[in-house]
């Protein structure tokens, strides 16, 4: 009984907030998928959460200071549809939450937050960097940073949208006393018409040596098909990886066809890791909100690979991939938006 009063009374505050503000939007993603695996000899069935668009829950806001300045707030928690716990991270508002002051000087945003490295290399996925088509399966992070997609503590300063398609971000994270946490960076892009293109550094200042990621990345919408390219190195002491995304989206029916290849180049002390991604997947849109899909994928890694770290598209608890082994990965899912 006091645990339903105490529900109800957090409802009642979230819907007190939004009669005080009209402009308090709640959101989120409801997505799970029923995936197989075989990563060599290995064989797994399951069900994961977020195979088309990650699972979310959140809220946003904002209000009209006058004279054209605006205050905003976002909070974004990652949610697994498939067992109900949240993130493995531990952290709630896992997947942003700012505050943030814009007007026509642009947008000043505190808080955790994506990286402009992370959208630079995510934005041209067809796959949308999830499910067994992700293509950040072949992202690799060095020297224990933190700051592969997002970081805590950030201060960002966002480019205002009146600069004939020119758009661009600073980003600082404060390690607070942890290195691995402590990033940089910025990103710069122009968008007009079908056509984008944008190119993004970052570095994580870690004890041993600067954790570096490059990335550039464009896209053109041909009106019957979108073209993605990217490309990414990233480098720590020995370690360089080369990065290099092919992806293609098509209106087909009711849907959408999506295309990938990316292929990844990695070196350490004179050994390798490089491996081969392949990706297919259909959307079929029911509604505006609600779709079903599957995606089939696959990766192979070098025969002579000899630097540890080889890839598969979804782990397998306790079976490691090694050197020249196949991973294979199907999604059949459901994604429905609110």
């Amino acid at each position: 009984m006091k645990k339903s009063l105490v529900a109800l009374a957090v409802l009642g505050g979230f819907a007190g907030m939004a009669a005080a503000q009209s402009s308090v939007t709640l959101f989120g993603v409801v997505d799970v998928a029923a995936t197989y695996v075989k990563n060599d000899d290995a064989k797994q069935k399951k069900l994961t959460s977020g195979g088309n668009s990650t699972s979310r829950l959140g809220f946003r806001g904002v209000e009209d200071l006058g004279g054209g300045l605006k205050a905003s707030f976002w909070l974004e928690s990652h949610i697994n549809v498939d067992d109900g716990t949240q993130n493995s991270s531990g952290k709630f508002w896992h997947r942003r939450s700012t505050v943030s002051l814009s007007g026509g000087f642009g947008e000043v945003r505190l808080g955790r937050d994506l990286l402009p490295t992370w959208t630079a290399f995510a934005d041209y996925d067809p796959f949308g960097t999830v499910g067994v088509g992700d293509k950040g399966r072949l992202f690799n992070v060095y020297g224990g940073a933190a700051t592969k997609n997002r970081a805590d503590n950030i201060i960002a300063y966002f480019l205002p949208s009146t600069l004939g398609g020119i758009y661009g971000q600073l980003s600082v994270a404060a390690g607070e006393g942890n290195d691995a946490n402590k990033y940089v960076g910025g990103r710069l892009g122009y968008k007009a018409g079908p056509f984008d293109v944008t190119a993004a550094y970052g570095q994580t200042e870690l004890p041993a040596d600067d954790y570096q990621v490059a990335v550039i990345s464009g896209s053109y919408d041909f009106g019957m098909a979108k073209l993605m390219l990217s490309y990414q190195q990233t480098d720590y002491l020995s370690n360089k990886d080369k990065f290099l995304g092919v992806g293609v989206t098509a209106p087909v029916g009711p849907g959408t066809l999506k295309l990938a290849y990316n292929r990844t180049d990695g070196e350490a002390n004179g050994a390798h890791g490089d491996a081969d991604q392949f990706a297919i997947g259909y959307v079929y849109d029911l509604s505006k909100r609600t779709a079903i899909y599957s995606t089939l994928a696959y990766i192979k890694n070098k025969s002579g690979a000899s630097r540890a770290g080889n890839y598969s598209v979804s782990d397998i608890a306790g079976r490691p991939m090694t050197a020249g082994e196949k991973s294979t990965g199907f999604d059949l899912g459901i994604r429905h938006s609110f």
